[in-house]
C-alpha cells in the first residue's frame, strides 16, 4: 500500500528541519534540504515498523496546505 504524507521544512542554523504534518511526531534534521528529506524519508520509515510492531493505528496522511496571504 502506498500512502502520502506532508512534510513541512524549516530553515534552522545547522540546516533544515523536517516534520511530517499528519504525524508530527516525525521530526529530524539534515545540513541541506535534499539530506533533510532522505532523513525524513527514513524517519517516516522507522516510525511505520514500530507502529506496526505495536499494533498501533497509523495517522491517515493526505493533508491540504494552503498559504494564506496577510499584512502584517
Amino acid at each position: 500500500m502506498l500512502g502520502n504524507y506532508t512534510a513541512k521544512y524549516t530553515k534552522i542554523d545547522s540546516g533544515y528541519m523536517g516534520q511530517l504534518v499528519e504525524w508530527p511526531e516525525v521530526i529530524t534534521e539534515g545540513r541541506t534540504l535534499e539530506e533533510c528529506r532522505i532523513m525524513l524519508k527514513d524517519a517516516l520509515h522507522e516510525m511505520i515498523l514500530a507502529y506496526r510492531q505495536q499494533n498501533k493505528e497509523m495517522p491517515v496522511g493526505q493533508a491540504l496546505l494552503e498559504q494564506i496571504p496577510v499584512e502584517i
